[in-house]
């Protein structure tokens, strides 16, 4: 069985790859649109942003974006799309280890898609939910526990599926967001088909959770 330790190394592998070249031109997640469309544009957290097409979406939209990875590989294919893309001056990319990294401040959201660091998941989820200003919003897309084959976006496992440690479920997500502090707006377990870049599709199992500190 194979072991993943989703450290700096590892994700430099990720982005040199052959197999991660299309991931720099993919759409931004699905679930972003569908559950941030609503909110009025503010500062934002994108932690673990790939290539970027999240972070270059709310940047469009009127954000001023830091987008935080560990890849320098990801972060030059992502700031090479903002500027395409005309919104370079909205995105600060960082590079950064999200397992140990600390911001200057809070954001009026911090969000993540499929971001693996090396710590345990949940605890990744706990160090960012802390960086939500009151009245923000939390925004968590992963790899449902026991599903998938990979998702083929971000920081996809192309071809493969999820290993355990990087996989979690709805409730294992909310049991941590204390009823107190966070009012839960989305939290789903949820499949979709996507498509390959040789024309074949696969089916992904996510789990989506909005959370607005109160």
């Amino acid at each position: 069985m194979t072991t993943h330790t989703f450290d700096e190394q590892y994700w430099e592998r990720h982005w040199g790859a052959g197999a991660a070249s299309s991931m720099g031109t993919a759409p931004p997640n699905p679930y972003l649109v569908i559950e941030l469309s609503d909110l009025s544009p503010g500062t934002a957290l994108d932690a673990g942003c790939g290539a970027g097409a999240e972070a270059i979406w709310l940047a469009e939209r009127g954000w001023q974006v830091t987008a935080a990875d560990i890849a320098t590989e990801a972060l030059a294919r992502a700031a090479a799309r903002a500027s395409a893309a005309g919104v370079d001056g909205r995105v600060d990319w960082v590079q950064a280890d999200l397992s140990t990294w600390e911001p200057a401040g809070s954001f009026d959201l911090v969000m993540t898609h499929y971001a693996h660091p090396a710590i345990p998941q949940l605890e990744f989820y706990d160090r960012i939910a802390a960086w939500v200003a009151p009245g923000g919003t939390l925004l968590i897309v992963g790899h449902l526990g026991g599903h998938g084959n990979g998702h083929g976006h971000g920081h996809g496992h192309d071809g493969e599926k999820p290993p355990p440690e990087a996989t979690v479920t709805a409730a294992s997500i909310t049991a941590r967001l204390d009823p107190a502090a966070w009012e839960i707006v989305t939290a789903v377990e949820t499949e979709r088909t996507v498509p390959r870049p040789d024309g074949s599709t696969k089916r992904l199992a996510d789990v989506v959770i909005r959370a607005r500190r109160r």
